[in-house]
């Protein structure tokens, strides 16, 4: 494998890694547009994360959707009658304050985050298997403070997929205890 490397005196340069993260975002939005190849007569790239929010968060009230999403109320409100109407999502009163009303996915909601996830998974491990071992350790200190700062949760492993792993190799988790919120955004100090 040729030997790639970071450029002499780039390391601490902001706009150097800026530049990388760019690249590597163009090449991940490929990824995630080939991933939503199959469903994508039935939902959009926004409707899709929205769908991995509610997967990831369970029962979530509009308002809350709205906030984690970064859309304004009204905005989440259309596209989760439209996943409703599709059979993807569905609206129940919150059992401990009736005049509240959860949101949560179908059976067939999480099947398309399962299967649009696993074709993405394949596709990054695929990418991820060209590195060197050194290199793909770095990769994963370095996305994964990147991830922290921008507090995006970490994605679920995949024990039953290709290339798994036994629970709590290091290679597959990041430095540090696990969330015990369930991955949500904490205040960093100096933000």
């Amino acid at each position: 494998m040729p030997e790639r490397g970071v450029p002499a005196g780039t390391g601490d340069d902001v706009d150097a890694v800026t530049r990388a993260v760019l690249t590597a975002s163009r090449l991940l939005v490929e990824v995630s547009a080939r991933s939503l190849g199959a469903v994508e007569d039935r939902v959009t790239q926004p409707q899709f994360r929205m769908l991995v929010v509610l997967s990831t968060r369970g029962d979530t009230t509009l308002v809350a959707l709205a906030e984690l999403l970064h859309v304004a109320p009204s905005t989440a409100m259309r596209m989760i009658d439209r996943l409703i109407a599709a059979g993807l999502a569905v609206r129940r009163t919150n059992p401990a304050n009736r005049r509240e009303t959860l949101l949560r996915l179908t059976d067939e909601g999480r099947r398309i985050v399962a299967d649009v996830t696993a074709r993405r998974r394949a596709e990054i491990a695929g990418i991820v298997g060209r590195l060197a071992p050194e290199e793909r350790a770095a990769l994963v200190g370095a996305l994964t403070a990147f991830n922290e700062a921008g507090g995006e949760p970490p994605a679920p492993d995949d024990p039953e997929g290709p290339g798994a792993r036994l629970p709590g190799d290091p290679r597959l988790r990041p430095p540090g205890p696990p969330a015990e919120d369930g991955g949500a955004q904490r205040e960093r100090p100096g933000r």
